[in-house]
């Protein structure tokens, strides 16, 4: 447990603290796992007693989806930004990082924190409320992209949504073997999602590759 002086205590605007609670919560739940997200683990992340933590989170429930849901919007706007491409951007580089980086070991600490949020939220109905709506956030989010890329001719896609839907059902899919074969990553699971979205966007293999030449 960490230990805490006898410091002068900071008093702190209520939603500055708050938010500082549910981020300090989301690094937690990112590293350790949700089932770790307790009033306590989280005030000694913070340094401060786990009453103050109550204070703000009487049901340690809802700190745990709040945590869920920073982790997983903040990692989704850094993987695809609101608005992007944005105006005559270009929907196939935008594609093409998303799908280098959900693809890397960057990305396993947010794909155990979805496998261990749907699991959980078998459980939590607050929690499983919090996994839906994130769903259909980053379905939503893949949706725009595409939907613009078709606008300006770099895809050809007759259903946007259904498109979205079924590449990121393919992430999770390869996802959900993160906890016993990351260390066996291989093309064949790595590259699912993306070979899946260039078939569904009718471009030649390999164009969201990390060279983006078709092969």
């Amino acid at each position: 447990m960490t230990s805490r002086g006898p410091g002068k205590r900071v008093r702190k605007a209520p939603a500055e603290r708050r938010g500082e609670i549910v981020a300090a919560a989301a690094r937690v739940g990112l590293t350790e796992g949700l089932e770790c997200v307790t009033l306590r683990r989280v005030a000694d992340e913070l340094e401060v007693r786990p009453g103050l933590v109550g204070h703000y989170f009487p049901a340690a429930d809802t700190l745990v989806a709040e945590a869920f849901t920073a982790a997983t919007t903040n990692d989704l706007d850094a993987l695809l930004p609101p608005g992007a491409p944005g105006p005559g951007g270009d929907a196939t580089a935008v594609l093409r990082r998303f799908f280098a980086l959900t693809g890397s070991a960057d990305f396993d600490n947010v794909s155990r924190l979805w496998l261990n949020a749907r699991h959980l939220s078998r459980y939590r109905p607050g929690l499983r409320e919090h996994v839906v709506a994130l769903e259909l956030l980053w379905c939503g989010r893949i949706e725009e992209i595409i939907t613009a890329g078709t606008g300006t001719g770099a895809f050809t896609c007759a259903d946007p949504w259904a498109a979205a839907v079924r590449i990121l059902v393919a992430i999770d899919g390869a996802s959900a073997y993160i906890n016993t074969s990351a260390d066996r990553r291989g093309p064949a699971a790595g590259e699912l999602a993306r070979t899946l979205a260039e078939t569904e966007l009718g471009l030649a293999p390999g164009t969201l590759g990390p060279s983006g030449a078709p092969v």
